[in-house]
Protein backbone atom coordinates (compact mmCIF):
# COMPACT_ATOMS: atom_id res chain seq x y z
CA UNK A 1 0.00 0.00 0.00
CA UNK A 2 1.34 3.45 -0.93
CA UNK A 3 2.11 5.86 1.87
CA UNK A 4 0.46 9.24 1.95
CA UNK A 5 3.88 10.89 1.53
CA UNK A 6 4.10 9.48 -2.02
CA UNK A 7 0.99 11.42 -2.97
CA UNK A 8 -0.39 13.51 -0.13
CA UNK A 9 -3.42 14.54 -2.16
CA UNK A 10 -4.47 11.10 -3.42
CA UNK A 11 -7.52 11.09 -1.16
CA UNK A 12 -8.38 14.71 -1.96
CA UNK A 13 -12.09 15.05 -2.68
CA UNK A 14 -12.75 17.67 -5.34
CA UNK A 15 -15.36 20.06 -3.93
CA UNK A 16 -14.41 23.02 -6.12
CA UNK A 17 -16.83 22.24 -8.98
CA UNK A 18 -19.69 21.94 -6.49
CA UNK A 19 -18.66 25.20 -4.83
CA UNK A 20 -18.32 26.93 -8.19
CA UNK A 21 -21.80 25.81 -9.20
CA UNK A 22 -23.34 27.05 -5.97
CA UNK A 23 -21.32 30.24 -5.46
CA UNK A 24 -20.49 31.40 -8.98
CA UNK A 25 -17.06 32.62 -10.01
CA UNK A 26 -16.82 35.59 -7.64
CA UNK A 27 -18.12 33.57 -4.71
CA UNK A 28 -15.64 30.77 -5.38
CA UNK A 29 -12.72 33.18 -5.51
CA UNK A 30 -13.93 34.70 -2.24
CA UNK A 31 -14.02 31.27 -0.60
CA UNK A 32 -10.53 30.48 -1.89
CA UNK A 33 -9.35 33.75 -0.35
CA UNK A 34 -10.99 32.71 2.93
CA UNK A 35 -9.14 29.39 2.74
CA UNK A 36 -5.89 31.22 2.15
CA UNK A 37 -6.57 33.46 5.15
CA UNK A 38 -7.04 30.38 7.36
CA UNK A 39 -3.56 29.13 6.48
CA UNK A 40 -1.59 32.35 6.12
CA UNK A 41 1.22 33.46 8.40
CA UNK A 42 -0.25 36.71 9.72
CA UNK A 43 3.10 38.46 9.96
CA UNK A 44 4.43 37.44 6.55
CA UNK A 45 1.19 37.49 4.54
CA UNK A 46 1.95 34.15 2.84
CA UNK A 47 1.49 30.47 3.63
CA UNK A 48 4.69 29.12 5.13
CA UNK A 49 5.49 25.56 6.13
CA UNK A 50 5.03 26.56 9.75
CA UNK A 51 1.65 28.24 9.19
CA UNK A 52 0.45 25.33 7.05
CA UNK A 53 1.48 22.84 9.74
CA UNK A 54 -0.07 24.93 12.52
CA UNK A 55 -3.38 25.46 10.72
CA UNK A 56 -3.75 22.33 8.58
CA UNK A 57 -6.21 20.75 11.03
CA UNK A 58 -8.67 23.52 10.13
CA UNK A 59 -8.90 21.89 6.69
CA UNK A 60 -8.94 18.32 7.96
CA UNK A 61 -5.29 17.76 7.03
CA UNK A 62 -3.99 17.02 10.53
CA UNK A 63 -2.88 13.50 9.53
CA UNK A 64 -0.44 14.70 6.86
CA UNK A 65 3.25 14.33 7.63
CA UNK A 66 5.78 17.14 7.45
CA UNK A 67 6.96 15.70 4.12
CA UNK A 68 3.38 15.75 2.81
CA UNK A 69 3.01 19.42 3.79
CA UNK A 70 6.35 20.30 2.17
CA UNK A 71 5.22 18.55 -1.02
CA UNK A 72 2.01 20.60 -1.03
CA UNK A 73 4.01 23.81 -0.69
CA UNK A 74 6.42 22.77 -3.40
CA UNK A 75 3.54 21.85 -5.76
CA UNK A 76 2.13 25.36 -5.63
CA UNK A 77 5.32 27.41 -5.25
CA UNK A 78 5.75 28.79 -8.76
CA UNK A 79 8.35 31.44 -7.97
CA UNK A 80 10.53 29.15 -5.82
CA UNK A 81 10.51 31.30 -2.69
CA UNK A 82 9.40 28.41 -0.47
CA UNK A 83 6.02 29.92 0.44
CA UNK A 84 2.60 30.33 -1.19
CA UNK A 85 1.22 33.72 -2.08
CA UNK A 86 -2.53 34.15 -2.36
CA UNK A 87 -2.32 33.80 -6.15
CA UNK A 88 -0.20 30.65 -5.93
CA UNK A 89 -2.67 29.15 -3.44
CA UNK A 90 -5.66 29.88 -5.68
CA UNK A 91 -3.90 28.49 -8.77
CA UNK A 92 -2.96 25.37 -6.82
CA UNK A 93 -6.57 24.82 -5.76
CA UNK A 94 -7.68 25.05 -9.40
CA UNK A 95 -4.89 22.72 -10.52
CA UNK A 96 -6.01 20.16 -7.94
CA UNK A 97 -9.50 20.26 -9.43
CA UNK A 98 -9.39 18.46 -12.81
CA UNK A 99 -13.12 18.87 -13.35
CA UNK A 100 -12.95 22.61 -12.78
CA UNK A 101 -9.90 22.90 -15.03
CA UNK A 102 -11.75 21.10 -17.83
CA UNK A 103 -14.74 23.41 -17.44
CA UNK A 104 -12.45 26.46 -17.46
CA UNK A 105 -10.76 25.29 -20.64
CA UNK A 106 -14.15 24.75 -22.30
CA UNK A 107 -15.35 28.24 -21.33
CA UNK A 108 -12.06 29.75 -22.51
CA UNK A 109 -12.27 27.91 -25.83
CA UNK A 110 -15.86 29.06 -26.34
CA UNK A 111 -14.87 32.66 -25.62
CA UNK A 112 -12.04 32.50 -28.17
CA UNK A 113 -14.31 30.94 -30.81
CA UNK A 114 -16.93 33.65 -30.21
CA UNK A 115 -14.28 36.36 -30.42
CA UNK A 116 -13.06 34.95 -33.73
CA UNK A 117 -16.61 34.84 -35.11
CA UNK A 118 -17.29 38.40 -33.99
CA UNK A 119 -14.01 39.63 -35.41
CA UNK A 120 -14.60 38.32 -38.95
Amino acid sequence: MASSSQNPLQNFHDFLPLMAGKLGGDGLVGELCNGFNLLVDGEKGVITFESLKRNSALLGLQDLTDDDLRCMLKEGDFDGDGVLSQMEFCVLMFRLSPELMEASQFVFQEAIEQELKDGY
